[in-house]
């Protein structure tokens, strides 16, 4: 099976609660395996970049404009949780394990634009 980037969004988009569990990188790896993605499991969503790339993900240069199916991996921000964040796009809006309001999914990552990387299975 190949990469599905619609049943990844659908499973995903199923799957969320009403607000952050912070499992953030749990869900979004569930969906991507929905999707027939096998992702290596890490144990903080900041450190799942080499698993998107193993498993033919791409990573996005900063300008490019997200698309269905794209996963970011944001890097922590000081003061904020150590785990970083990861989430998936569904060509209108960030899901991780809620809906978020942006790509970021709070207050401390939308003041500090922690780094991140949007990755793209093609």
């Amino acid at each position: 099976m190949g990469w599905n980037k619609s049943a990844a969004v659908d499973y995903l988009v199923k799957h969320i609660e009403p607000h952050s569990k912070g499992h953030c990188a749990k869900y979004t790896r569930l969906a991507i395996a929905a999707g027939g993605i096998q992702l290596i499991q890490t144990m903080s969503a900041k450190d799942y970049g080499s698993s998107l790339l193993k498993a033919g993900f791409t990573a996005l240069p900063p300008s490019a404009k997200p698309e269905k199916g794209d996963v970011v991996v944001i890097q922590p921000y000081p003061g904020g949780l150590q785990y970083g964040h990861m989430a998936m796009y569904d060509g209108k809006t960030w899901y991780s394990d809620f809906k978020q309001r942006d790509m970021y999914p709070g207050p401390g990552y939308r003041r500090t634009h922690p780094p991140y990387v949007i990755y793209r299975k093609n």
